[in-house]
């Protein structure tokens, strides 16, 4: 089973930084894309950025140009850098993983919060 495992979260005030990291073990043989969802109380689930298989990433037009996904495919690892933070940006972050088969995988998620 593949499991997935998200820390870096916390509290920061606006204009802060924050670096997520998503670490993936398991029946991981190919990964075809991993990337960072955020949901927050009373809306809905929103693609943040995606890192697809090569160099090929997507981003949520609310963070282009401020959030950075990268990926460690040795480690199995994403990152999501955070900068210039907003209130907005608050939500729990969630890791989601697709394999070949199509199977998607989520994990627990990761509390973000920024506020003064």
């Amino acid at each position: 089973q593949v499991r997935l495992v998200e820390s870096g979260g916390g509290l920061v005030q606006p204009g802060g930084s924050l670096t997520l990291a998503c670490s993936a073990s398991g029946s991981i043989v190919e990964c075809p894309a991993m990337g960072w969802f955020r949901q927050a109380p009373g809306k809905r689930r929103e693609m943040v950025a995606l890192i697809i298989s090569g160099r090929s990433t997507t981003y949520a037009d609310s963070v282009k140009g401020r959030f950075t996904v990268s990926r460690d495919n040795p480690k199995n690892t994403v990152y999501l850098q955070m900068n210039s933070l907003k209130p907005e940006d608050t939500a729990m972050y969630v890791c989601n993983l697709v394999l070949p088969s199509g199977r998607s995988h989520w994990g627990q998620g990761t509390q973000v919060t920024v506020s003064s």
